[in-house]
């Protein structure tokens, strides 16, 4: 029999209008002075001025870092890790796509550490290096419904020297909540839709074509190439039906949840 770990402990908040938990979801995870974290792009679209509205109402603040390339770079994290300590914060609201959601991660998880980012790419037991009590508690909030790093638990960045991108992992830059609020993203552009549906699909495809066992995978990432089949035109064609993009969110989730299986040639 083969032996195999397996791990889906993601608190996810769905639904059309959730993103008026945000406030609430600062306090269960014990957040304060929360830095949200996002791209350019969003910083000043009226959803991310909803965000920072309602926590700011509720009297944590309303600070924000936006400085995130498309591709994070070591520098938009040290950027952004200046900002957490200056600030003081104490947790990060991961606000976007991947980009900023990768970004935020890290700037959680870098805030409290003293080694390099590097040292904890995703090789072996590497993880076990860095000081798991001094790393931030982080809510992620997906805008769009594509790479699903709101479900996982590492972040992609790229090495400026080389011209590399590497994976960062660690077990507790998993968000303690996400807040998968359709109705955020339904102001993308066509061609995002599609391309972010599209990483959805290949996640799924991907992990279930991977050799390793992992039945409960394979059912997640059939179940979303599905939903990605069914609901990936509606969403082109009628971008704000909620239903469809509801299904086109949790497709993306699926998929990053899927590929704890493994992944292909594409990735």
């Amino acid at each position: 029999m083969t032996h195999a770990n397996w791990s889906y402990p993601t608190a996810i908040r769905f639904g059309a209008g959730r993103i008026a938990e945000l406030a609430e979801a600062c306090a269960a995870t014990g957040l304060k002075r929360p830095l949200l974290v996002t791209d350019p792009g969003l910083a000043d679209l009226p959803i991310a001025g909803q965000a920072l509205d309602i926590i700011d109402s509720a009297g944590l603040g309303r600070s924000i870092f936006h400085d995130v390339d498309a591709n994070p770079v070591e520098a938009n994290m040290i950027a952004g890790v200046e900002a957490f300590k200056a600030g003081r914060h104490d947790g990060v609201i991961a606000f976007g796509g991947g980009s900023a959601l990768d970004c935020g991660k890290l700037i959680a998880f870098m805030a409290g550490q003293s080694r390099p980012v590097w040292d904890f790419e995703d090789v072996g037991d590497w993880w076990t290096r860095a000081d798991a009590d001094a790393i931030a508690a982080i809510i992620a909030v997906p805008t769009t419904a594509g790479t699903g790093s709101e479900v996982g638990r590492a972040a992609v960045i790229t090495n400026e020297a080389t011209h590399e991108k590497k994976i960062i992992f660690h077990p507790k830059i998993l968000p303690a909540i996400v807040i998968a609020d359709p109705e955020l993203t339904t102001g993308m552009p066509p061609f995002i839709t599609v391309g972010t549906g599209m990483d959805a699909l290949a996640h799924c495809l991907e992990a279930f074509c991977a050799p390793t066992y992992h039945p409960m995978s394979e059912g997640i990432a059939l179940e979303g190439l599905r939903l990605v089949k069914e609901n990936l035109p509606a969403v082109f064609d009628t971008p704000d039906n909620i239903e469809a993009r509801g299904h086109m969110m949790s497709a993306a989730a699926m998929g990053a949840v899927a590929f704890q299986k493994g992944l292909g040639a594409i990735h």
